[in-house]
This record gives structure tokens, C-alpha cells and sequence, in this order.
């Protein structure tokens, strides 16, 4: 039997809930993002956040927040149509620390190119603890570029977009002091199909203060967030075309608009959030860009939220990193910690190599959005779609990984792994799926040749004496020139090996050596493949630990401390 003597911990052997720490001072490459891109001026802000997402009152406001749903009410008591949903307090608490945080508005409040970096890292903090309140907040945000195509409606939601402060309450526009935006897109019939959409637009006749005004008529099979203020939705003119509609839930003038919710979505994950069935009946609306202009509108929006996506699943990765390194300290089995059995420690190492080129390569895209550089306008329309792919997909695969560590254990609904489990496919599938987004990097190759030789032009600079990667940056050259059916065909191995050059190019450049060697031995071996833990790329692999975990100055025994032990 094993005793508390013997472990220090638990006369059980069982370890204690992870809580208690920084997510910003633990997280060294994190904190060297904010100091590269010049953003140490959100150094305070950040360390407060950082504390505040690793309290035992966040893990308890993200655990209630998921168990207790939010519920459907079609209809008041006196049979009126309400379409209301009804959270729980944790979920306002959640969308409170975000907004305050920066979530919904930061890069637009802020005009600072720096502002992108700290929105990052706090979106990125945030999505470990409560992602379900991601969603409707990275909405808002991007929906700011959006609504600037009408500048008299923006100029009247301006403030409401740029307050901190979170208003919950279910109201006519005028009398909140904020609100959040959505987006209404997908059609039962279309999925990703956009053009096959026929939710349908009939001018009202006259215009109004935020100029012509509609009447909205269709279904939407995903409304994400249904309880935002508005959502921006895409429908068929009578013109046949497209567009972009502003629809908010309540009328300029008052009345409750025609947006009625058929039922909740029964999602795998991200409970706390609801998604709904949504049906219009002559909503009003007014048109957001120009007429016809609808799907690149609105997937210039989906821009934003596939970064979003990105800095979410590597704040998964991280989550699941942080998770099983601190139960691999603190669990012993046949007489010694997990983090000392060789294989154990091979694992975690791998994981940690994982957290470390996801961060970076989340970080270093989010800075670049703060840019008009052009190779950094060049990067973004490169990078994001393979970066969604790559990182969402790494993401499902790691946090499954990290589950195994716990054995059983992480195998129930109470405690972190279970939840996370079953919200780390969500950032893959939202705003295109893997397939969409590998086409994407074909379309961005296609439109902007030049820039997509800057950046392979880059890449190959970075990675100059690493004769692996340079090798690969070779073969995405080569898949781009050949016929556009093999391209398609071979979509999914160019994005990825385009992914992968970039996280080993900025690992060169801004991690450390050791961390960057192991990467790429790992990553560029040729048995290097999808298991996790087969190869870690370092004959010391608990180099890699100490190096990706700073333990708090406050905290009781050091990850440093154990690993050194285990060195």
C-alpha cells in the first residue's frame, strides 16, 4: 500500500486539483511573445489575469458554467413569444472576465499594433478555464471590421462595442450599456455551401438612420450564441444576390424582432454556450457592405475568428500540458513519481514540445494582425487557414493523450480532462473544417502568388542550416506548381508540412535552442508520425519540461525542482 509518507501527497495516492497558479508567469513562451512584439506594457494587466484564470474560484465558475446548461424558454407564461435562454450565473461571470479582459474589443479600443498581442494572451488564458465564453466574445470582436462598412450604425453601437463591462440583460439596444454581436450563416441545406443559402431579404420601402432597411425571411441550422444582441446574417436579396444584414434582437423601435428559436443544439462539447435553430420571419434588418458582397464580408470576419481559433486550441494543448505534467508529479505508481518513469517523461516532453510550437505560432499570428507589413499581410492569409488546421487538429490529438496519463482517473466527468476532451474538436470544426481550411491555402496561393513566395522566401531564410526543414519548405514550393486537381488531392499534406516549417522557423528564431533541436528532430524524423510521445527529439527529455514550466515563486515544490530530481 501506498503511503503518504512515500508520496508526500495523498495517504490515497490520488492528486490534488490543479489550481492555484499563474497561467501567465508559468508560461515562458507566452511572456517572451509579449516581449518581442513590444507589449510589455500589458505586462501588469496580464499578470493580474493570469493569477485570476488560475483561482480555485475560476476552475469552480468554469466547471459550474458546463454542468448547468443553458436553457431554451420559447414563451413567457401568458404564451408571448420570448425566445430566451437562460443561463447560469457562472456563465455571466465568465463573459464578465472576458470582457473586462479584452476579449470583445481590445484590438479596436487600443490602437496600439501591440494590442493584438496582449488580445492573444488573454484570449488564450481564457479559453483554459471557460472557452464556452469565447465564442459570443471573439464574435463581437470581429464583427467591429464588419459594422465599419456602415459608419452611421457604427457609429451608434461604438459604444456599446467598446465598453468592458458586461450587460446580461435581455433589452432593447438603447438602454444597455453593452452588447455582443454573433453570426447567422450556415443553412441545414448548405453547411459550407454558402452560396446555396436562401434565407431571403425584402427591401421595406424606405430607408431608414442606418440607411435601407429589411425584412428578413429563412432559417439559420447554426446560430451561434442566439442571445447576442445582434447577429450579423446572410441572405438573398430580391436581386438574387447575397448580402450582409445587421439583425438585432430587438427593433429600433422597441419591439421584440421575429427571430424565433426552434431548440439548443445537443452538442459533444461546450455546453455553457448554446447554439441554436433559428427562424426568421420577416426580422428587420439593415444591409452591412455592399449589396452582393455578403460571403467575402463575412468570411473576412471568419478571418478573425479562425486566428481566435488558433490561440484557443493552443491554450487547450497548454491546458492539457499543465494537466498532466502536474499529475505526473504528484501520482506514483510501482514505487516511483509518473514523471520519472522514462516513458512517462518521454510523453510529457513531447506534449510540452507541442504547447511550445502551437503558442508560438498562435502568438507570432496574432502580432502580425496588428501589422500593414506585407509580409506580415502575406503570412496572415497563409498562415491562418493552415495554422487552424494544423494547431485544432494537434489539439484533439494531445488533449486524448494527456486524458491517458490519468488513467480512469481522467476518464469521468468530474475533474478537467473530461470537459476539455470534449470541447477540443470544436475549434476544428467551427469556421470550416479541416478540408476548408486546406483549400483555403490553396485560394490564398492562387490570389496572391507573390506574397506566398515572401513568405516561403522567409521561412527558407529562417531555417537556413537546418537542411530538414529546408528540405520540406522545398516540397510545399513543388505541391503548389503542379495541376490544381493534385493540388486539392495532396491539400492536407501541404498544409501541414506548411504548418509545421513555420512553427520549427519561428521556433529557430525566437525559442530556445534546445526546445527548437528537439522540434525539429521530432517533427522533421521521418517515423515522426501521429502518436504523441513516440519521439521527443532529445536524449534529456526532461530538458523540455523545465524549459516549457515555470512554477510559481509562491508555489510548493517546482516543476524545476522535480524535474532536476528526475535529470
Amino acid at each position: 500500500m501506498i503511503t503518504e509518507v512515500q508520496t508526500g501527497i495523498h495517504p490515497n495516492n490520488q492528486v490534488p486539483e490543479l489550481f492555484g497558479y499563474n497561467l501567465y508567469t508559468s508560461d515562458p513562451i507566452l511572456r517572451a511573445a509579449l516581449a518581442r512584439a513590444g507589449a510589455s506594457w500589458g505586462d501588469a494587466q496580464l499578470l493580474r489575469q493570469g493569477a485570476e484564470y488560475g483561482s480555485e474560484a475560476a476552475l469552480r465558475m468554469g466547471e459550474d458554467a458546463e454542468v448547468y446548461a443553458p436553457e431554451l424558454r420559447t414563451h413567457s407564461p401568458t404564451g408571448e413569444r420570448i425566445d430566451f435562454v437562460k443561463f447560469h450565473p457562472a456563465w455571466h461571470e465568465a463573459m464578465a472576465m472576458a470582457r473586462r479582459n479584452g476579449i470583445t474589443n481590445r484590438p479596436y479600443i487600443d490602437t496600439r499594433a501591440s494590442a493584438w498581442t496582449v488580445y492573444g494572451a488573454s484570449l488564450y488564458m481564457h479559453s483554459q478555464i471557460e472557452p464556452g465564453s469565447c465564442c459570443p466574445s471573439v464574435m463581437t470582436k470581429a464583427s467591429i471590421p464588419v459594422l465599419q462598412r456602415n459608419p452611421a450604425l457604427l457609429h451608434d453601437l461604438w459604444p456599446k462595442l467598446a465598453d468592458t463591462v458586461h450587460d446580461p440583460r435581455d433589452i432593447p439596444l438603447t438602454h444597455k450599456r453593452s452588447i455582443t454581436v454573433g453570426m447567422g450563416l450556415t443553412e441545414k441545406q448548405g453547411g459550407s455551401d454558402l452560396r446555396s443559402n436562401v434565407t431571403r431579404a425584402e427591401r421595406v420601402g424606405h430607408a431608414g438612420p442606418w440607411g435601407d432597411e429589411f425584412l428578413i425571411t429563412g432559417h439559420k441550422w447554426f446560430l451561434s450564441a442566439p442571445m447576442c444582441d445582434a447577429h450579423l446574417v446572410l441572405a438573398q436579396t430580391e436581386a438574387g444576390t447575397l448580402s450582409c444584414f445587421y439583425v438585432p434582437r430587438w427593433q429600433p423601435d422597441g419591439r421584440k424582432n421575429a427571430i424565433h428559436l426552434q431548440r439548443l443544439k445537443d452538442k459533444v462539447g461546450n455546453r455553457s454556450n448554446s447554439s441554436s435553430e433559428a427562424e426568421f420571419h420577416s426580422a428587420w434588418g439593415v444591409m452591412v457592405g455592399e449589396p452582393g458582397r455578403g460571403i467575402p464580408i463575412l468570411v473576412e470576419m471568419a478571418a478573425y475568428t479562425r486566428l481566435d481559433n488558433v490561440l484557443a486550441s493552443a491554450g487547450f494543448i497548454r491546458r492539457a500540458f499543465a494537466q498532466a505534467l502536474h499529475y505526473a508529479r504528484h501520482r506514483y505508481a510501482f514505487g516511483k513519481a509518473l514523471v520519472d518513469q522514462p516513458s512517462m517523461t518521454e510523453l510529457l516532453a513531447d506534449i510540452a514540445l507541442e504547447t511550445q510550437g502551437a503558442t508560438l505560432l498562435g502568438m507570432d499570428l496574432a502580432a502580425r494582425f496588428g501589422t500593414s507589413d506585407p509580409l506580415d499581410a502575406a503570412w496572415r492569409r497563409l498562415i491562418t487557414p493552415a495554422a487552424k488546421f494544423w494547431v485544432c487538429k494537434r489539439a484533439v490529438t494531445v488533449v486524448a493523450e494527456a486524458m491517458e496519463v490519468f488513467g480512469g482517473n481522467g476518464y469521468v466527468e468530474i475533474g478537467a480532462m473530461g470537459r476539455l476532451f470534449r470541447e477540443a474538436p470544436v475549434s476544428s470544426i467551427w469556421e470550416g473544417a479541416g478540408n476548408v481550411m486546406c483549400l483555403d491555402v490553396l485560394r490564398a496561393v492562387a490570389r496572391d502568388p507573390e506574397g506566398t513566395a515572401r513568405v516561403l522566401d522567409w521561412l527558407d531564410a529562417a531555417t537556413a542550416g537546418e537542411a530538414r526543414v529546408r528540405a520540406q519548405v522545398r516540397r510545399v514550393r513543388e505541391a503548389l506548381q503542379r495541376p490544381a486537381a493534385e493540388q486539392e488531392r495532396q491539400a492536407r499534406c501541404t498544409a501541414q508540412r506548411l504548418a509545421l516549417c513555420a512553427q520549427a522557423a519561428l521556433l529557430l528564431k525566437h525559442g530556445s535552442a534546445t526546445i527548437a533541436q528537439a522540434f525539429i528532430a521530432s517533427r522533421f524524423d521521418p517515423d515522426w508520425g501521429a502518436l504523441v510521445g513516440v519521439r521527443s527529439g532529445s536524449s534529456h527529455p526532461a530538458t523540455l519540461l523545465r524549459e516549457s514550466w515555470i512554477e510559481d515563486a509562491a508555489g510548493q515544490a517546482t516543476a524545476a525542482e522535480t524535474i532536476q530530481q528526475t535529470a
